[in-house]
């Protein structure tokens, strides 16, 4: 298992080098997800990996879509890379525990985001206009409450370095048709809802998150990432205390520790100290530990 910030697999096209995943086009029907350890923050590459990270993130992906493989079908073919065409043998180090192969989706332009709690960008919305991306809210509410109900607010697709812009639920319909923001509205907000109450279980408060869908033949599919610390805030659940912001097992304090530098949020990224790097990887394995029971056996 190596660290691995970018991969070059000459055997196969190279569709997409985003800020984390490299894909490739294994043939019509098939590609292969490569999650990479590579950090953003503020739609910014930073300069330096978390160690191993993609191997959580792949895992923690695959133990979700395990649980929710009942509400709604997913993208995967095989996780293990003894499973992979004979050509991707020889990078099997690289590839392993953080690669998939999936079938071929279209992606809908659209991001599934579900508000369980009002913080980050739905706080600062909140806090102007006593509403959450077009969703009116009671009066009185103060940061990291939990919301009566869940809330749908969807975004576009920013190109890489670009921004996502929140949109109204109208607008993504008109983007994916009625009948499919019906469904991906729906099923969003009962994975987010059922994966909430799991986490809650164990200790760990989803507070929002964030889904892609995908169409094949028509069919919508769970696809990218689900439930990780890259796409979700994860709060602990001893010590929330409405009012204040939280600590996380997320991102966040990698976020956190950028806003206090003197740093535009435009690259290059400031470089990150080797404690920074350590806490976030500790952070999002320990966030797996906790969800799934189990540690990932990940080099020193």
């Amino acid at each position: 298992m190596q660290i691995v910030t970018k991969t070059d697999i000459v055997e196969y096209k190279l569709l997409s080098r985003g800020k984390v995943r490299d894909i490739y086009e294994i043939d019509a029907e098939t590609l292969l997800i490569v999650t990479t350890d590579r950090m953003s923050a503020f739609d910014v590459i930073m300069s330096e990996p978390i160690p191993y990270k993609g191997v959580i993130l792949n895992s923690i992906t695959l133990f979700w879509m395990d649980r929710f493989a009942d509400l709604v079908p997913n993208h995967l073919i095989a996780s293990d890379v003894k499973d992979f065409p004979e050509p991707l043998q020889k990078y099997a180090d690289m590839l392993e525990g953080r690669s998939v192969l999936v079938r071929k989706a279209k992606p809908l332009p659209v991001e599934c985001i579900v508000r369980g709690h009002i913080t980050g960008s739905g706080w600062k919305d909140y806090q102007k206009t006593g509403s959450v991306c077009g969703h009116s809210l009671p009066e009185g509410l103060v940061e990291s409450n939990k919301l009566a109900t869940p809330l749908f607010t969807p975004s576009t697709k920013a190109e890489m370095g670009e921004h996502d812009e929140n949109i109204s639920v109208a607008r993504a319909a008109e983007l994916v048709g009625n009948d499919i923001a019906q469904q991906i509205e729906r099923l969003s907000i009962e994975i987010f809802s059922r994966g909430r109450e799991y986490a809650e279980g164990r200790g760990i408060i989803i507070a929002d998150t964030k889904f892609e869908f995908g169409l094949i033949d028509g069919q919508v599919l769970l696809i990218d990432e689900v439930l990780t610390p890259d796409s979700s805030r994860f709060w602990p659940m001893a010590g929330y205390e409405a009012g204040k912001s939280q600590p996380s097992f997320d991102k966040q304090y990698l976020r956190d520790w950028l806003s206090r530098q003197d740093w535009d949020k435009t690259p290059p990224a400031p470089a990150l100290p080797q404690d920074v790097i350590n806490e976030t990887q500790r952070k999002y394995a320990e966030a797996y530990t906790i969800l799934t029971g189990k540690s990932l056996n990940l080099p020193s």
